[in-house]
C-alpha cells in the first residue's frame, strides 16, 4: 500500500534532489579527442563547405556545439598539440616551432592529459599523428599513454615511414604493405582498440594526419568526386572523405558498445589550412597555417556530450585547444596539482549557461616575430603578410581582418600592445627556432626571459 510521504521527508526532498542533481556521474565519462591536420575553418560542411561532403564530422555539430570562435595556441603543428596536452601555452616551456625529430620533443617536466588520467584509472592510446618528439624517451607510450600505433612526423599516406606499433614494439618501422593507407589504418585501429578497452573508462586520442602534405588518397575516394577538375582538388576531397568516413566509423562504434551518452568528444584542427599548397580553405579568414592573421589560429572547433552539454548550439564566444585538458580532467573528477598553471578553463559551465560571460578575456600568440592579442573583439596583430607594424581589427565587425583600425583607435593598440608585452615577456625563448628573424621580432625577442617557474 502506498504511503503518503512524511513532512519531514517532504522539507528534505529538495535539498536531496539538488544534491542527485549534482553529484558526480557514477561512471566516468570516456574521452575522445580528435584532430585533423591542417583543415582549413571554412571546409566542413557545418562550417560552410559545400564541395566536400562531411557529414559523420558535422554529426558531432548537430549533436553538440558548434565553436564558431574555435583557436589553438600556435599556428602549426607540433606546438598545437604540445598545448592540447599540457594545458598551457606552448610557449610557456619553449615550445614555440616545430620539434626536430630525434632530437627535441615535448618537454620531459609537462604533465600531458595521458598523465593526469592514468591516475583516474583510465585506459589510453593514440592512434595517428604524435609530433612531439621522435626520441625514445619522447613516444606517446612514454607520456602516459597505454598505446601508439601512428607516425612520430609528417611521412607519406601510402608506406609512411617512422611508424609505431608498440603492441609489437616502441621501435620505428617502414610500412611495406602497399595497400596500407594512414587515414584507413588509423580508423581500424581506433575502432579495434575501443573494443578492446569497452570494460574500462577510455580515452582515445585520434589525431589523423589529414589533411596534411602531401596530397595523397586511395582510388575508391577520388571517384566520389568526378565534378572535381582540378587534381589538387580532387586529391584534398578525397583525403577529407576518407577522414570523415573515419570519424563517421569511430562514432558508430562508440554508439554500437552503448557508450554515445557518456562520451565526451571533442574534433579539433590543428591549425588553420596551408591554402595554396593544398587548396585548404579558411573561408572569410585572413591568413593561413603560420600567420598570426585569424586564418592561422581560427579553426573548426566541434564538441559533443550527449545529454549533458546542449545539442545544436552555436557558441561565438572565443575558446582554444588549452581548454581540452581541463575541460576533460573535470568531466573526470581528477584535481589540479597545486602550481598547475594551466591556461585553459574547464567549458562545461560555460557551455550549459550556469556561468556568464568569457571563457577568456584575453586570448594571445607568438611565432618568432609574428605575434597577437585578443581581448574581447578586439585583435592587435603582427603578422607575415601584413604591414610590418601592429594591425588593429575589431573581429566582432570584421572577421576578415582588412579593415585596419591602429591609426584611428592609438589608444586601444597601446593597450594591447602592453598586454602581449607582459605575457611574452613571462614566456621562455623559443627552443629551436625555424622562423627568421625579422628587426621588429629581435627587438621583440629581446624583451623574453626564462621564467623561474614555467
Amino acid at each position: 500500500m502506498f504511503t503518503a510521504p512524511s513532512r519531514a521527508l517532504l522539507r528534505w526532498l529538495p535539498g536531496l534532489l539538488l544534491l542527485a542533481a549534482t553529484a558526480p556521474a557514477a561512471t566516468p565519462p570516456n574521452l575522445l579527442v580528435i584532430y585533423a591536420d591542417d583543415l582549413g575553418w571554412g571546409e566542413l560542411g557545418c562550417q560552410g563547405g559545400k564541395d566536400i561532403p562531411t557529414p559523420h564530422i558535422d554529426s558531432i555539430a548537430r549533436a553538440g556545439i558548434r565553436f564558431t570562435n574555435g583557436y589553438v595556441a600556435a599556428t602549426y603543428c607540433s606546438p598545437s598539440r604540445a598545448g592540447l596536452l599540457t594545458g598551457r601555452y606552448p610557449t610557456r616551456f619553449g615550445h614555440e616551432f616545430n620539434s626536430v625529430a630525434n632530437v627535441t620533443g615535448l618537454r620531459l617536466d609537462q604533465r600531458t592529459l595521458a598523465d593526469r588520467l592514468k591516475e583516474l584509472g583510465y585506459a589510453s592510446a593514440t592512434v595517428g599523428k604524435w609530433h612531439l618528439g621522435g626520441g625514445p624517451e619522447y613516444r606517446p607510450t612514454r607520456r602516459g599513454f597505454d598505446e601508439f600505433y601512428g607516425t612520430l612526423a609528417n611521412t607519406p599516406f601510402f608506406q609512411p615511414r617512422s611508424f609505431v606499433d608498440s603492441r609489437i614494439s616502441d621501435d620505428t618501422r617502414a610500412v611495406t604493405d602497399p595497400a596500407f593507407y594512414s587515414t584507413d589504418a588509423f580508423t581500424d585501429r581506433a575502432v579495434d582498440w575501443l573494443e578492446r578497452s569497452k570494460g574500462r573508462p577510455w580515452f582515445l586520442y585520434l589525431p589523423y594526419n589529414a589533411q596534411h602534405a602531401p596530397l595523397e588518397a586511395p582510388a575508391k575516394y577520388l571517384a566520389r568526386f568526378p565534378g572535381i577538375t582540378d587534381p589538387k582538388r580532387k586529391l584534398f576531397a578525397a583525403m577529407l572523405s576518407a577522414m570523415d568516413d573515419g570519424v563517421g566509423r569511430v562514432l558508430a562504434k562508440v554508439r554500437a558498445l552503448g557508450q554515445e551518452e557518456n562520451t565526451l568528444i571533442f574534433f579539433i584542427a590543428d591549425n588553420g589550412g596551408p591554402t595554396a599548397s593544398t587548396t585548404s580553405s579558411n573561408g572569410p579568414l585572413r591568413g593561413f597555417k603560420m600567420t598570426t592573421f585569424e586564418g592561422g589560429p581560427r579553426v573548426p572547433f566541434l564538441a559533443q556530450w550527449k545529454g549533458t552539454w546542449p545539442a545544436g548550439k552555436v557558441y561565438d564566444l572565443p575558446v582554444m585547444n588549452l581548454d581540452v585538458l581541463p575541460t576533460i580532467l573535470a568531466a573526470a573528477g581528477g584535481r589540479l596539482e597545486a602550481g598547475a598553471a594551466l591556461d585553459g578553463v574547464d567549458l562545461t559551465p560555460y557551455v550549459t549557461g550556469r556561468k556568464p560571460g568569457r571563457p577568456h578575456e584575453v586570448l594571445y600568440w607568438r611565432y618568432g616575430p609574428q605575434w597577437a592579442v585578443r581581448q574581447g573583439d578586439f585583435k592587435l596583430v603582427v603578422s607575415r603578410g601584413g604591414s610590418g607594424r601592429p594591425e588593429l581589427y575589431n573581429l566582432a565587425e570584421d572577421i576578415g581582418e582588412s579593415r585596419d583600425l591602429a591609426v584611428a583607435q592609438p589608444t586601444k593598440v597601446r593597450e594591447l600592445q602592453a598586454l602581449w608585452d607582459k605575457w611574452s615577456a613571462a614566456q621562455a625563448p623559443a627552443s629551436a627556432p625555424d622562423a627568421p628573424a625579422t628587426k621588429a621580432g629581435k627587438k621583440k625577442g629581446a624583451k623574453q626571459k626564462q621564467p623561474a617557474k614555467n
